[in-house]
């Protein structure tokens, strides 16, 4: 594959599906398109020499925050800009990140588009988060001689099959990045055996161990927006998919029998299924209530909705025992660590091969347990509810653990501070 090839299948994309899409949120829900910046025509006040981040959505961008406070720290002298590709990837920027960093949207991958966008932000550093290549402004970025990093990266099974079809290309693509640093061995072979050379290849670790602390007093807030009495006990199922939710109900309803006043707050990995999730709460004879509409007075026993983005993380922090979802379904799982850095005992189904690292880490330590369906959910749940010295001991053993691999923020800001330094010394 040539890169006028891939252009012409970008091109289709955005034609076919992207723009149609775009136009259907907008004219359904109001969600702001953004053309202008989306074709690398930067809006706002111009940051000067930046460290440009980028984000793609929610779970990368919450990922970044040690990384963003730790370039504010280590280079004052420069702006931090992030992009995203979503608007509530851009929504959690906003809302984190308020004085460390400016946010804008990524340009779509087109030549025009990548040189309009690196041309507007001078970056002297660009951080891609998570292994995020596109190749048009990786060539722009190139061009300009400005260095590319990607920080804790990781290849899921399924973009490595993706990527090996691309072959020629691919290496050609990974030759405009300076540093990859791999979150495991195991991702630093799959970017190798992709092209890259390995003498560009660190394996760091993952961001996602060293996650800034709540706020004080953020669970004590928590427990009182949802309505919690003292010593009442909850559970979190977060970032659920379809089908989720209702293994989620069938285990929680068996655990009110044994523990009348448990409060579930069930967490949709995508907020605009929140309707779904409600009647999918209802036909299972629960009330229940959006995260939004709280405080608010409504029946005993509702189940609680989150509809808002950005906020489960620091939800993990009231519960007793955590779930994380889109692993009952194939599709691989998500972040564990956030539940295991607040001392919480960690329910996960079997699908977590985009999380391998992170749930063999706990699973060793004694501090998550993989359940197959609604009985074992149901079961490992009421028996963490019932022990609470167990809960505490794999809630220690799961911080502990991370607590252990934790370094990544250090040593990608020193990959970091020596390419701005060879970056300096080539203006010079």
């Amino acid at each position: 594959m040539t890169l006028w090839v891939y252009d012409v299948f970008v091109l289709a994309a955005l034609t076919l599906v992207y723009v149609p899409a775009a136009l259907l949120r907008r004219l359904a829900r109001g969600v702001p398109v953004h053309v202008r910046e989306r074709l690398g025509f930067i809006s706002g006040p111009r940051t000067g020499r930046c460290v440009w981040i980028h984000a793609v959505s929610v779970g990368e961008a919450i990922a970044a925050a040690p990384l963003v406070e730790s370039v504010r720290r280590r280079f004052p002298e420069l702006a931090i800009v992030v992009t995203t590709v979503t608007e509530t990837g851009a929504g959690v920027v906003r809302d984190r990140y308020a004085g460390l960093a400016a946010h804008r949207f990524f340009p779509v991958d087109l030549p025009g588009a990548a040189r309009r966008a690196v041309d507007a932000l001078e970056p002297a550093l660009v951080i891609l988060m998570e292994t995020e290549l596109w190749p048009n402004a990786l060539r722009a970025l190139a061009k300009r001689r400005v260095p590319v990093m990607v920080a804790n990266g990781r290849i899921s099974d399924r973009s490595y099959r993706r990527y090996r079809l691309a072959g020629r290309f691919m290496r050609r693509v990974l030759e405009d990045v300076a540093v990859f640093a791999m979150q495991s061995p195991e991702d630093a072979r799959r970017i190798i055996a992709l092209g890259a050379e390995p003498g560009r290849v660190f394996v760091t670790g993952n961001l996602k161990n060293e996650a800034p602390p709540d706020p004080p007093g953020a669970a004590d807030g928590w427990r009182r927006l949802l309505g919690l009495r003292a010593g009442q006990r909850s559970w979190i199922a977060g970032s659920t998919h379809r089908g989720e939710e209702a293994v989620v109900l069938a285990a929680h309803r068996a655990a009110v029998a044994e523990c009348p006043d448990l409060a579930l707050v069930l967490a949709p990995r995508h907020p605009e299924r929140t309707e779904e999730v409600l009647g999918v709460v209802r036909g299972a004879g629960l009330a229940a209530v959006r995260r939004s509409e709280l405080p608010c007075e409504r029946e005993p026993g509702a189940v609680v909705v989150l509809d808002s983005v950005g906020e489960l993380a620091a939800l993990y922090s009231v519960g007793d025992v955590v779930f994380v979802g889109g692993s009952l379904v194939p599709l691989g799982g998500h972040n564990l660590l956030e539940a295991a850095i607040r001392r919480k005992p960690v329910l996960s189904g079997p699908h977590t091969h985009n999380f391998r690292d992170a749930t063999a880490l706990l699973e060793a330590a004694g501090a998550a347990v993989v359940v197959h369906g609604p009985e074992d959910l149901g079961r490992e749940l009421r028996r963490l509810l019932a022990d609470p010295a167990l809960r505490t001991k794999m809630g220690d053993a799961g911080y502990e653990a991370v607590a252990a691999r934790q370094g990544a923020v250090r040593e990608t800001l020193d990959l970091a501070t020596r390419l701005l330094g060879l970056e300096k010394g080539a203006q010079r």
